[in-house]
């Protein structure tokens, strides 16, 4: 029952400039090759950004945080990580969900996701959401990995 009432109080808000070191330290417990506190803040600060975090409760410790990069009518997210104690929460569900909504008032009208090839999660939590495969990055991971290229009508 409590894994119900997590998902019924997940807190989505803007990621701050004060939130450049939590979000390195998540970035870092679920990647291999993480982006440090100096390029968090230098996303934080860029143009064309929308950055957002995520808890189980409001006002919480992030758990989970989404960077998303936009162009014209297009955008990307650039990263999508929830600490792996917080996985199948809906984290990251929430995350798409609420970066969709932003970028649809801004005018987006396509949203490009890419994600290891492997990560069944991932490509099950894009496809649920509506993305489809749009291409293949073959080797685009240091360690061989191809990388799916979804895309994502707003």
């Amino acid at each position: 029952m409590q894994g119900s009432l997590d998902k019924l109080s997940i807190a989505v808000r803007m990621a701050l400039p004060s939130d450049a070191a939590i979000l390195a330290s998540i970035h870092a417990r679920s990647f291999v090759r993480a982006w440090d506190e100096a390029a968090m803040a230098q996303f934080l600060g860029a143009p064309g950004v929308l950055a957002l975090v995520a808890s189980t409760k409001r006002e919480g410790p992030a758990q989970g945080f989404l960077i998303a990069r936009a162009a014209s009518d297009e955008a990307e997210i650039l990263t999508l990580c929830v600490l792996p104690t917080h996985r199948r929460q809906g984290l990251a569900r929430a995350l798409i969900t609420e970066a969709v909504a932003g970028l649809r008032r801004a005018g987006g009208r396509c949203l490009f996701l890419e994600v290891e090839a492997g990560n069944e999660a991932a490509l099950a939590l894009y496809r649920s959401l509506g993305a489809v495969a749009a291409g293949q990055r073959p080797g685009y991971y240091e360690h061989g990995a191809d990388a799916a290229i979804f895309s994502l009508a707003l």
